[in-house]
């Protein structure tokens, strides 16, 4: 089975700075500078929930 076609869905629940694309997403979703998501990131953890919570975003619909 060639495993090539499969696609790896990224974890939504975890925040990776290490990856470009990844803060490219997070920073337009959570509508945010990436200078306030790595510090709030160095805060928390990498939670997704976790920076939402930091950034006061709690219960706030964000749409990507």
């Amino acid at each position: 089975m060639d495993n090539r076609a499969k696609k790896v869905q990224p974890d939504r629940s975890r925040i990776n700075l290490n990856e470009d694309f990844e803060v490219k997403y997070w920073t337009k979703h959570l509508g945010v500078s990436r200078e306030q998501l790595e510090k709030a990131v160095g805060k928390v953890g990498n939670s997704a929930a976790a920076v939402r919570k930091e950034l006061g975003l709690m219960g706030t619909a964000h749409s990507s």
